[in-house]
């Protein structure tokens, strides 16, 4: 199949982006790197009156390092982020998990904040945003500018916070320089998105830990490390709180025991890089 047609705007400066917001709302669609949205168009899941092609707008394809947190610009693509040289110091979690995000060809066009704003629940990076405890910088013409933590961005599957004339501008990842880090996936192949993935980064003191693909957004808690708590055991405990999914990929039950064998690796591993 193919789409119907649409008009299609490349903007040249933020303002001009949002502007188009404010004029066309729930009938327009952000274009960034398009990986996931041309497919939707070609399967006429969406139906958008304008496209709006962010990617030329050099405002959004930064990076700025923050002190506290690193800037990803809208426009940023994948690759370029995993190219950064800092990247493994700064953010220890986000360059464990890049390398599972599709392919190298995918994410020479696919943005960082363009997987965010998808909200696939099986999504490497909305999970590792999630885990990290970042936000989401969003701006419109009428609001103005406003964050919105990652746990609340997403409110579920294939849907966020994110209002229709709301340009998403950047998402910020906290810095955790020191800290231990670790990501597994399981998935059919490797691209693919998981059908369950692990997330925990630790400071010696506390860890935080997150689930992708089990329920319809990412799953995160924190725990308090001590001499006497036995990590695989309380992850064991979290995960029977939690609930699951069927789909093609795998049954709920199929998901639970994948997490069961695979998180406490990804636990102990944070926890020894912390040390």
């Amino acid at each position: 199949m193919k789409p119907r047609p649409f008009d299609y705007v490349r903007p040249d400066t933020v303002d001009e982006v949002l502007a188009l917001l404010a004029e066309h709302g729930e009938d327009a669609r952000i274009l960034a790197g398009g990986q996931s949205l041309i497919a939707m168009l070609n399967l006429r899941l969406i139906d958008p009156a304008v496209l709006i092609d962010i990617s030329r707008v050099g405002d959004l394809a930064g990076i700025r390092d923050r002190g506290d947190a690193v800037e990803i610009g809208a426009a940023l693509t994948q690759n370029a982020l995993l190219a950064w040289p800092p990247l493994q110091e700064k953010l220890p979690l986000v360059a464990a998990a890049l390398p599972f995000v599709g392919h190298f060809q995918t994410r020479n066009k696919a943005t960082v904040c363009g997987s965010i704003a998808h909200a696939d629940p099986s999504a490497e990076l909305p999970l590792v945003l999630a885990t990290l405890g970042g936000e989401v910088v969003l701006r419109s013409q009428r609001r103005g500018e406003r964050r919105i933590a990652a746990a609340d961005f997403q409110k579920d599957m294939l849907a966020t916070a994110r209002e229709p004339d709301e340009l998403i501008v950047a998402a910020r990842f906290p810095v955790t320089a020191g800290q231990g880090a670790a990501f597994r996936e399981v998935a059919r192949r490797h691209g693919d998105f998981a059908i369950v993935a692990v997330a925990a980064v630790s400071t010696g003191q506390w860890m935080n830990v997150g689930l992708g693909g089990m329920g319809s957004r990412p799953n995160v808690t924190g725990i308090r490390l001590d001499g006497e708590r036995h990590l695989a055991d309380w992850f064991e405990q979290w995960l029977a709180t939690l609930d699951a999914y069927d789909d093609l990929h795998a049954s709920a039950a199929m998901r639970r025991d994948i997490c069961r064998r695979l998180g406490p690796q990804v636990l102990a591993e944070a926890r020894r890089c912390a040390a």
